[in-house]
């Protein structure tokens, strides 16, 4: 499906949907339309979600472990100090955030800071470059950034979801777990409101993590197509070639140099809760 000569309306919703694919008697389909994507029903799942994450959570897994295959004390190469910078800001972030002793916290805390800053920077790709080689490919539809799919913030959301109930469950027992839940903060007299509160408190933390990523990302790749948009408008203009690509240029080049700080802000957020929460669930109360 060609961008090309779409109204306002359609080119955002173009650019706003997911590759939905499901598996229909046995075949295999992906929806052309976000109407055909709604009747896929619940089993559905955003093929270009799925991919991208997967792609970059290799890269990832890919250039640590060779550099740490590879690591060299006397010439370290530029990647090496980049990736020792990063692992030396993660741990000292798990020290300052973390109080408990969990051998578990720090690759964690790496690797969704990593993962989650590759997944955001795919916004700083021109949306319309996606088009010239999905679109060669038969692919009507491709969203590059995973995180502006709220599928994708959720699962990872949920992820540390379970975490945090493992190690409460397991640092202070089932009794000790559904106590803090029950008697916290009024005491036995006060359970219905205990558990009401604590249970809101516990429900939010899961919601807080999707909803922030989800929202600043999806937001900002809007900005972006707001920013395609209104160079598009502008050719209707007697401006000439030259004036409309300078402007929207510095237009794009703006939004993204302020963009990289909201891309690596809000990895850092997650990864900050999300210790955070881990050192909650490793508190005992008494």
């Amino acid at each position: 499906m060609s961008t090309e000569g779409l109204t306002t309306s359609a080119y955002i919703k173009h650019h706003l949907q997911n590759l939905t694919c499901s598996i229909q008697e046995g075949h295999f389909h992906c929806a052309h339309s976000a109407e055909e994507a709604k009747a896929m029903g619940f089993w559905a799942f955003n093929m270009d979600t799925i991919l991208v994450s997967l792609v970059l959570g290799l890269t990832f897994l890919f250039l640590f472990s060779r550099v740490a295959k590879n690591i060299s004390a006397d010439a370290p190469s530029g990647m090496q100090n980049f990736v020792e910078w990063v692992v030396e800001f993660i741990d000292s972030s798990v020290r300052g955030s973390f109080s408990g002793r969990n051998a578990l916290v720090a690759p964690l805390a790496l690797s969704i800071f990593a993962w989650i800053f590759l997944m955001n920077l795919m916004d700083l790709v021109p949306i319309d470059y996606v088009s010239l080689i999905t679109q060669p490919m038969g692919i009507g539809h491709f969203k590059l950034v995973p995180t502006t799919d709220p599928n994708a913030t959720i699962g990872m959301a949920i992820g540390v979801f379970l975490l945090v109930l493992f190690f409460s469950i397991k640092v202070k027992g089932l009794g000790g777990f559904v106590g803090e839940l029950t008697l916290q903060p009024f005491g036995k007299f006060g359970l219905p409101v205990n558990l009401f509160l604590e249970g809101v408190n516990l429900i939010a933390k899961p919601v807080s993590l999707a909803l922030r990523l989800f929202g600043n990302m999806y937001a900002g790749e809007m900005i972006f197509i707001l920013i395609a948009l209104m160079g598009a408008s502008w050719v209707s203009f007697s401006f000439s070639s030259t004036l409309l690509f300078s402007s929207q240029i510095i237009l794009s080049l703006g939004w993204a140099i302020f963009h990289i700080l909201i891309v690596t802000l809000q990895a850092f957020i997650f990864m900050t809760l999300t210790i955070v929460y881990l050192d909650m669930a490793h508190q005992e109360h008494h």
